[in-house]
């Protein structure tokens, strides 16, 4: 057992999950944040245990051609970003391998490589802020949660936001101490602003506002509205009002203050209505390549009937309408239900419905009314699929399955369970639509190869008529 305080040296082979090195001292896995692999160190162990460790790097030995200068000046606080002290090279590689050794570890599978698709850029992607608001000596300021906490650490640029993200948080920062608006204390459940809540449309450059408040009311609304007029594409504000404690950010009722409550945005050529509570991927270019690798690996024809399981707004549902006979989405959140069913009527697609509910649930009331889709497409939360999702995928036997996932491991293991049902592994891929953080997103075919594995019920899919209680 390695001895807390003590220097050690150590080289780091590979990484962690979270993006964290791992180095092996003394037959113990010791982990060292913003560290990169081949880089030797002199290392100090912060917290031992008997088959593991944490470690702070004292000195780097030997630095990899990889490490570069760390352009955001909160790099090392903030637990929004893990990579910028390695280049882009090394972190697209580091993505594309732990999905791999996912899926060979856990999935059972031998890949000796994995595609992945990397982005063109790693700056200003991301779509959508979440800005806890935290004071300090009776000013308020927000920003993003050092790593492991809930202390706020303040930062005037996100190099990964785009500048009308951090000009709305700015804006708003200075209008609530103007008036002297409180910050939500987690503590003593007092205070009245929680989160600024940014979303902008990548081709409208539309921008929604939400203020996520311990209330329902806000004062000096009129002067807020002004202030976020001077923002180029301010389209909407909104209140969510969430009084609940804990960890969830968006409350359950939404107040609109100016303009329709939503934005639009374009993605696969289809216009989209997007509110505050719709899933909608925050790097849009790589979104796009995404759906577009899910669409081309599913094969659809037009006689195929096609189930989304979390569907969200139904952006993937609709793009994959173009090709299909039918298309069903199912989302678990009403709002998103709602925006889903409007997309459809705005892009004039008739052969899409949508229904609210658990996607387990749903999938297997659905196959109790003796529809079986020919391709279904799941694109789950990072938790991945639940048994009754599972039980419903084997019951209703697709001809092919498409899984986006945004978490390896989960993935992993239920390739493991689909492939003890009859499928196997066509194909994988990871797309990056996370860049400078330790997310990542895959997109995996599975398919039956023998029509006699399976009792398969055809539904014509211009006879089909569905209805969910």
């Amino acid at each position: 057992m390695l001895l807390k305080n003590e220097i050690y040296e150590a080289v780091v082979t590979d990484y962690t999950a979270d993006g964290q090195g791992v180095a092996h001292i003394e037959g113990c896995a010791v982990f060292l944040p913003n560290a990169i692999a081949g880089e030797r160190y002199t290392v100090r162990i912060e917290k031992a245990a008997k088959t593991w460790a944490a470690g702070k790097i004292v000195e780097i030995l030997e630095k990899s051609p990889h490490r570069v200068n760390r352009e955001c000046p909160v790099a090392k606080l903030c637990g929004g970003c893990d990579f910028w002290h390695m280049d882009y090279a090394e972190e697209s590689r580091l993505k594309a391998d732990r999905v791999r050794q996912a899926l060979n570890r856990i999935g059972g599978e031998n890949l000796q490589a994995l595609p992945i698709l990397s982005a063109p850029t790693c700056y200003g992607y991301r779509n959508k802020a979440q800005y806890p608001v935290a004071s300090k000596k009776g000013r308020v300021y927000a920003g993003f949660f050092k790593a492991g906490t809930h202390q706020v650490v303040e930062n005037d640029r996100c190099l990964i936001l785009p500048e009308e993200s951090d000009r709305v948080r700015k804006l708003v920062i200075d209008y609530v101490n103007h008036y002297r608006i409180s910050a939500y204390d987690e503590q003593t459940h007092k205070g009245l602003l929680r989160h600024i809540y940014v979303r902008r449309g990548a081709v409208s450059k539309q921008v929604l506002v939400c203020l996520v408040t311990n209330g329902r009311k806000l004062p000096h609304t009129e002067d807020l509205i002004k202030r976020l007029q001077a923002v180029p594409g301010f389209t909407s504000l909104v209140l969510s009002v969430n009084t609940k404690p804990g960890n969830t950010i968006l409350g359950d009722e939404f107040i609109t203050l100016y303009g329709p409550g939503y934005i639009e945005d374009t993605l696969c050529g289809l216009n989209f209505r997007l509110s505050a509570r719709s899933f909608y991927h925050i790097n849009h270019h790589q979104a796009q390549r995404l759906y577009e690798a899910a669409i081309a690996q599913a094969e659809i024809t037009k006689d195929d009937l096609v189930l989304d399981l979390y569907c969200g707004v139904g952006t993937i549902t609709l793009a994959m309408a173009k090709a299909a006979g039918k298309v069903i989405g199912v989302e678990v959140v009403e709002q998103a239900v709602a925006d889903a069913r409007e997309n459809a009527r705005r892009n004039g697609i008739e052969n899409a419905e949508f229904f609210c509910g658990d996607a387990g649930k749903a999938a297997l009331e659905l196959e109790s009314k003796g529809i079986h889709p020919d391709v279904i497409v799941v694109d789950p939360p990072r938790k991945g699929l639940n048994a009754d999702t599972i039980e419903a995928l084997f019951r209703m036997s697709p001809r092919r399955i498409v899984y986006v996932s945004c978490d390896p491991a989960t993935l992993a293991r239920d390739v493991a369970l689909l492939k003890d049902r009859g499928y196997t592994l066509k194909n994988a891929m990871a797309t990056d639509l996370f860049p400078r953080c330790a997310h990542v997103e895959t997109v995996v075919l599975l398919s039956r190869e023998k029509a006699d594995d399976y009792i398969r019920i055809s539904v014509h899919t211009k006879d089909l008529k569905t209805s969910m209680n």
